[in-house]
């Protein structure tokens, strides 16, 4: 149920007074503009969406932090944030040839187990929101690092392939804006189109704008099970921090991490509505997720998405990795220090 409370007449600049409605959301006791929801959800997944991300890990401290849900329905509400908001960035990279469906396979059948275990963990021993942000930040902070050092010097040092690819992106982003008219496939050039070599429990090859790039299968599954159960305790699916890993310790470029890591986001944010809805919780604390907030958080995300998607092609990569990085380093610094510092 949805109740509609009039706030009291705010004052325009042309003097004349306007009546706004508040939605207050019974379920997580939200009151708040109605376009709140959908406009912070739009603004976050269109930046955050063209690193594979789908926003939903900046999204749940603004629902903590600015909305005040704090219960573990915070986790399942952000779940079904990722499930109405990713398709249209999911359908982007489909269409453009840039979803690397074997990462794909190998994230989701890694998170899915990881999910289930998380939940658990949410709910027995992180059920307080001071230690929730704690484990939150501590999580982030070394993913938002990892990811900042790799635009640096250093680390940028003997990874010529990677330069070669971000210099032909930016060279390819010139000539499409130049030449609106060309009609090549999804917009690209065939060289742009993800093709994959191999694919075995070993290893996975795949070739994206005339390069090789690889990766160990079971690494990788190890990787999404311990990012599974991350996700499922924090309730982003487990993209913001797949995402980054991909690109920091793997060395895949983050044009094609995108799209697998919004798929698998996607699929394991389905099965941690499941959990978080129908498996057994302690007594009076609230998992189910509040379904309207989701939705109105998930409409906003749906067109950021789809528009973010859309736009990565134009964007260098040095650019994602730093938006991304900052605002991973952002939000894990502010719940560590909350911790420590605030009563």
């Amino acid at each position: 149920m949805v109740i509609y409370i009039f706030d009291p007449l705010i004052p325009t600049a042309q003097g004349v007074t306007m009546d706004f409605f508040y939605m207050l959301f019974p379920v997580s006791g939200v009151k708040t503009y109605i376009f709140i929801p959908p406009l912070v959800a739009f603004i976050l997944s269109y930046f955050t969406s063209m690193a594979g991300v789908s926003g939903a890990f900046l999204l749940l401290p603004f629902q903590m932090s600015f909305l005040h849900f704090t219960s573990p329905a915070v986790s399942s509400t952000n779940f079904l944030y990722n499930i109405v908001a990713i398709p249209s960035g999911v359908y982007r990279y489909i269409k453009e040839g840039r979803m690397a469906w074997p990462l794909t396979i190998v994230v989701i059948l890694g998170t899915l187990p990881g999910v289930f275990i998380g939940y658990y963990l949410r709910i027995l021993y992180l059920p307080d929101p001071r230690a929730f942000k704690l484990f939150v930040g501590c999580v982030l902070l070394y993913i938002g690092i990892r990811l900042l050092y790799e635009i640096t010097g250093k680390a940028a040092a003997g990874k010529a392939k990677m330069n070669s690819l971000d210099e032909k992106f930016r060279q390819r982003s010139a000539r499409i804006k130049e030449v609106r008219g060309a009609r090549i496939v999804s917009g690209l050039p065939p060289e742009a189109v993800l093709k994959t070599l191999s694919f075995t429990l070993k290893k996975v090859e795949y070739e994206f704008w005339g390069e090789t790039f690889s990766f160990g299968a079971v690494s990788m599954f190890m990787l999404a099970f311990i990012v599974g159960i991350i996700g499922g305790t924090y309730g982003i699916g487990g993209g913001a921090i797949i995402a980054p890993f991909c690109v920091a310790v793997f060395h895949l470029p983050v044009y094609t991490v995108a799209g697998a890591a919004l798929m698998g986001t996607f699929l394991t944010s389905i099965a941690g509505i499941v959990f978080y809805s129908i498996m057994p919780v302690k007594e009076g604390l609230p998992t189910s997720p509040d379904w309207l907030l989701g939705f109105l958080f998930g409409l906003g995300g749906f067109a950021g998405m789809y528009l973010g998607a859309r736009s990565q092609k134009y964007i260098p990569q040095k650019f994602i990795k730093i938006m991304l990085g900052s605002l991973i380093v952002y939000v894990s610094l502010t719940y560590i220090v909350q911790f420590f510092f605030r009563s």
